[in-house]
């Protein structure tokens, strides 16, 4: 009987211990961007990352309670009902009643999942009434970004430094730890603003790139030829980062994305300066013409003609006969 007791005790412990590490998982997704050993999916930034989480949790719990109930269920039988107690095996071959359960409560449940993900999805590809439009090209190896309407593009690649260190063949880890984002800055952002529906357009120049930033909830793939989709509306100002994440070549591990989300007004700062960075340099102006110089062709045509009016050259002399 005592030993009944302690595989009882230990069978208690065993499911509470599932159970927090269930809960933990739940809470370490408040963050943006992933981080190491992350057990759950993020929670994101923006609408499309929220009703990604929203569907994924309701399938995690949907997927939990099932566990519990069907583990549950094997965990009391083999504990109840063990050969050692001598208990004897009930003997029947249908119940139709369980059986319709089994069938309807399936049925139910996936029903359930499918109707919200549905029209979240729907609403995950509607770009319509954005308000501005940003084309993203993926190139070998580096991301360009033009703001559609607005006279200003840039091209970003892997910052400098994490550039110099990656070819050093002699970088220590000190030198890595004291650069926090390593083969993960860039020397041109991509700047947006928060809460603000962006349409992307998404193409590339040689080979299949996919931009990827996991705050957004999305990711692209970018082909030649073809242009894809996409939107997002950031509701929280911060930088977030990703990369491409198809296989494109020999550095495609060192075409890192960053996204600075900044408030609308200081995002209409931003491109006005961008603007008046990018437009032509005005016209020099004109040089002033001495008063002693001489006249200009313009001028000096009608000055020969008069005198070419009143002093008419000879008449050439006829050639020797």
């Amino acid at each position: 009987m005592g030993s009944d007791v302690k595989q009882a005790c230990r069978l208690k412990q065993w499911m509470g211990g599932a159970a927090a590490l269930l809960v933990s998982a739940g809470a370490g997704a408040q963050s943006a961007d992933p981080k190491p050993w992350q057990l759950n999916m993020g929670r994101g930034v923006t609408t499309t990352a929220q009703h990604a989480y929203d569907a994924h949790m309701l399938a995690l719990w949907i997927c939990v309670a099932i566990g519990l109930i069907v583990f549950g269920a094997m965990a009391v039988a083999m504990f109840r009902f063990r050969k050692s107690r001598g208990v004897t095996p009930a003997q029947f071959t249908h119940n139709t009643t369980a059986e319709i359960i089994w069938t309807v409560v399936p049925i139910v449940i996936l029903v359930a999942m499918a109707v919200p993900a549905t029209r979240k999805l729907i609403a995950m590809y509607d770009t319509r009434d954005s308000e501005m439009t940003v084309k993203v090209t993926g190139v070998q190896w580096m991301w360009r970004y033009e703001y559609m309407g607005e006279d200003v593009s840039l091209t970003s690649r892997l910052d400098r430094e994490s550039d110099r260190l990656r070819q050093d063949r002699n970088v220590t880890r000190a030198e890595l730890d004291a650069h926090p984002h390593y083969l993960l800055d860039v020397d041109h952002p991509l700047v947006l603003p928060t809460n603000t529906k962006i349409r992307f357009v998404v193409t590339a120049d040689d080979v299949i790139h996919s931009w990827w930033v996991p705050a957004l909830g999305w990711k692209q793939d970018a082909i030649p030829g073809l242009v894809n989709e996409a939107w997002t509306e950031i509701l929280e100002p911060g930088i977030y980062r990703g990369q491409c994440a198809e296989l494109c070549g020999k550095d495609h591990a060192f075409m890192p994305i960053v996204v600075r989300a900044v408030p609308r007004e200081e995002f209409d700062s931003w491109l006005a300066a961008e603007k008046a960075r990018n437009a032509p340099a005005a016209p020099a102006p004109a040089a002033p013409v001495p008063a002693d110089a001489a006249p200009a062709a313009s001028e000096a045509a009608p000055a020969q003609a008069d005198a070419a009016t009143q002093f008419p050259s000879a008449p050439a002399a006829p050639a020797a006969g």
